[in-house]
């Protein structure tokens, strides 16, 4: 792996690159291309990540339409979005994250990725309070969700599995496997709220079994809940979605680093 880069399965030595979407994967492809465009590196304007979002939200209409002609389990098609999506994340390695903080290193570092994951996940909830939303036919557990409360669920997941990746990263605890089974563990410990002990073989995991899924799946339905407040009249709902994202990735990032500290035995910075 060549340092200074992100990382995602298409960049494992050996490792073919993933086929050019047929006509039947583009919703979904469109999803994860949106997805990797939000939670990215680049600094997204107001007006950008609002279209972007409204075009996440539209491409999930036609995912789920999609899946529900195929007979997809109801209950199955957020969970399998999600792990679609997963595989297809930006993760910087050590040497990337380093340069695109400053030089920053251990803790120091692991802070400022907390600090810039807390303010996006504020920011996709906050833009959330502001935005139109579509209905769309979904599952009983979806019903009363706009096609946008569906995207922020996904866009706030995906940057909390990558916040949760790269904090390996910093504090160097590495996860074996391909780039695809690492998304799967990582995801995983998104589910668990927890980082991932790759001493542990149930941490580690080449694909998502049913407990797994199940998990994730749970995991997904709380965050989409705490979604539902952005539907609240204007201001309150875009202050209370950005508040509440912000303080659900900070127990997260709490949790994650207490288990990679004990893992590596590293002294807190405070």
């Amino acid at each position: 792996m060549t340092a200074g880069t992100d990382r995602t399965p298409q960049d494992e030595p050996g490792r073919p690159e993933l086929p050019a979407p047929g006509p039947q994967d583009q919703p979904e492809a469109e999803v994860a291309e949106l997805v990797g465009r939000l939670t990215g590196p680049e600094q997204i304007d107001g007006a950008e990540r609002r279209r972007l979002l409204g075009r996440l939200s539209a491409a999930l209409v036609s995912a789920q339409r999609r899946a529900r002609e195929s007979g997809v389990a109801r209950g199955r098609w957020l969970a399998d979005m999600f792990a679609a999506i997963a595989p297809r994340l930006p993760i910087r390695d050590l040497a990337t994250l380093q340069e695109h903080h400053y030089g920053l290193s251990g803790d120091a570092l692991a802070d400022d990725l907390v600090r810039t994951a807390g303010k996006a996940t504020t920011t996709v909830g906050a833009v959330g309070g502001v935005l139109a939303a579509a209905e769309f036919a979904a599952p009983p557990l979806l019903l009363s969700a706009p096609a946008q409360l569906v995207a922020e669920t996904l866009v706030v997941a995906a940057i909390e599995v990558k916040l949760i990746a790269e904090l390996h990263e910093v504090y160097g605890v590495q996860v074996p496997g391909t780039g695809a089974q690492r998304a799967m563990a990582f995801t995983v410990a998104w589910s668990r709220q927890r980082g991932v002990d790759p001493t542990a073989p149930s941490s580690v995991q080449v694909a998502l079994g049913a407990a797994a899924k199940a998990a994730l799946r749970n995991r997904l339905m709380r965050t989409l809940g705490r979604h539902l407040t952005t539907l609240g009249p204007f201001l309150t709902g875009a202050v209370a979605g950005g508040a509440l994202n912000r303080a659900a990735t900070r127990r997260l990032a709490t949790a994650v680093r207490a288990d990679l500290r004990r893992q590596r035995a590293l002294p807190s910075s405070g």
